[in-house]
Order: C-alpha cells, then sequence, then structure tokens
C-alpha cells in the first residue's frame, strides 16, 4: 500500500486539514501519515483560537514518519509562522522526499487568517521550491504574486509566474469565481486549463485541502501531474456534488462520496 503524509493543522470540527487529509488519503486507498503543525479550534462558523505546534517538534514528527514508513507523497498544508517552515523544509530536504505538493493556505474558508505576514516570503524561498505542484487559489496567487489575480488573463499570468520563480507545476484554482470552477495547470510553458461547472453549494469548508491532498495521492499512484490533477479535480467535484449538509455555517465536503 502506498502512503501520503499530510503536514498540516489539525481542525477540530473534521471538514478541513489534517482531518481532511485523512479522509481524503483513505479514500482513495492509500495509508495516511501526519505530521500536525498546529492545533485549531474551529467549527463551520469560524476559527476560534490557534495554536502552533513547536517547530522542533513539527521536524521530529516529519523525522519518526520517514525514518519508518516512508511516504511515496507529501502534501504540505497550513504552515503558520516561519520557524515552522524552516523546520519542515530541513526535514524533506534532508530525507530526499519526493512528490511534494504545497497548498500555501492563508486564509480559512470562514476568512480567518491562518499565516503570518512573516512567513509569506519564508514560505516562497524556502518551501515552494522544494514543491512538485503548488496549489493556491486566486487570493492565495495575488498574495504569492503581489498583483491582483480576478481573471483568466491573471490566474495564467500568475501560473506562469510562481512556476518559473519556484521550479514547481502550479494549479491556479478558480473556485472564487462567481459562475466557473475553471483552473488553470502550468507544467513546463504551457497553461492548461481545465474547466469545469460550479456546484451550487454553500458547504465547501475543507475544498482546497481536499484537492490537494488527492494530488498527492496521484502523485503517490503513479500518475503524470496532469493525471493526478485531473483526477483530484474530479473528486473535488463529486464530493461537492453529493450535498452533505452539516453544520451552521459553511459545512464540509462528503470525502467518501464513492462509498
Amino acid at each position: 500500500m502506498k502512503a501520503v503524509l499530510s503536514i498540516a493543522g489539525s481542525d477540530s470540527s473534521g471538514g478541513a486539514g489534517i482531518q481532511a487529509d485523512i479522509k481524503t488519503i483513505a479514500a482513495h486507498g492509500l495509508f495516511a501519515e501526519t505530521a500536525i503543525t498546529a492545533l485549531t479550534a474551529q467549527n463551520t462558523l469560524g476559527v476560534a483560537g490557534v495554536l502552533d505546534v513547536d517547530p522542533g517538534f513539527v521536524e521530529a514528527q516529519i523525522d519518526a514518519v520517514f525514518e519508518d514508513i516512508r511516504p511515496d507523497a507529501v502534501k504540505v498544508g497550513m504552515v503558520s509562522s516561519s520557524e515552522i517552515i524552516l523546520a519542515i523544509a530541513r526535514a524533506l530536504e534532508r530525507h530526499g522526499a519526493a512528490n511534494i505538493v504545497v497548498d500555501p493556505v492563508m486564509v480559512a474558508t470562514s476568512g480567518a487568517r491562518l499565516i503570518g505576514e512573516d512567513a509569506i516570503e519564508t514560505l516562497k524561498s524556502r518551501l515552494l521550491p522544494l514543491a512538485t505542484v503548488t496549489t493556491p487559489n486566486m487570493p492565495e496567487a495575488e498574495v504569492l504574486c503581489g498583483f491582483p489575480v480576478w481573471d483568466e488573463t491573471s490566474m495564467g499570468l500568475a501560473a506562469h509566474e510562481l512556476a518559473h520563480a519556484t521550479g514547481a507545476a502550479v494549479l491556479v484554482k478558480g473556485g472564487h469565481s462567481d459562475d466557473r470552477a475553471d483552473d488553470v495547470l502550468v507544467v513546463g510553458e504551457e497553461p492548461l486549463w481545465l474547466r469545469a461547472p460550479r456546484i451550487d453549494t454553500s458547504n465547501t469548508h475543507g475544498t482546497g485541502c481536499t484537492l490537494s491532498s488527492a494530488v498527492a495521492c496521484g502523485l503517490a499512484l503513479g500518475y503524470s501531474i496532469e493525471q493526478a490533477v485531473r483526477s483530484a479535480k474530479d473528486y473535488v467535484h463529486g464530493a461537492l456534488a453529493a450535498g452533505l449538509d452539516l453544520g451552521r455555517g459553511s459545512g464540509p465536503l462528503d470525502h467518501m462520496w464513492e462509498y
């Protein structure tokens, strides 16, 4: 059985973060491993608190995983401080990790900020260059690139700039558009548009976490980057379309919709 390591924050409500990643990995028939970067007190209505894990202990978790059941892919999600980012980068470099998917989580679905300003530059300089694939949404791409990302032209430009700056494939997600869920993938030079209708639902808590961990699952299974992204997009589309409706705010996806 292939293994996938999720390095991310814990979501006490179970819809995003580590919990969403474990469900996604299990739904793909793979073995989930974790290194927790932060504890959050949150639910579908918002984030009440964040408690960072000591950077040295984040690194120790990653070491423990690689020294025993080596993961075939790694997903990195919520990293709230420069010190935690540096600890993750050191550990991944030390173990020669492959198939790394970085989801640059900056803001929760509820609008809560999940990363410090000082950490963004460290993310760009130390973690994104280690990635095989980076999966920012439109607001995250805007922060990383420093210019407005609001339409197809700017999405494509952002994907190109990030790909050239980091050497990684870049998927800029268009789910923040009003009526479409069109994403652009840059692997090399030519942009590839992955088009899909937008699912009419307010229950989107953990969508980005789910997509990035599904991409990591595809890479662990030996898919090409394009295949892994297409498969992940199909999986998330099904999880949204299943119509799960839990909680009083933006509810979670149905990660087990295929079962």
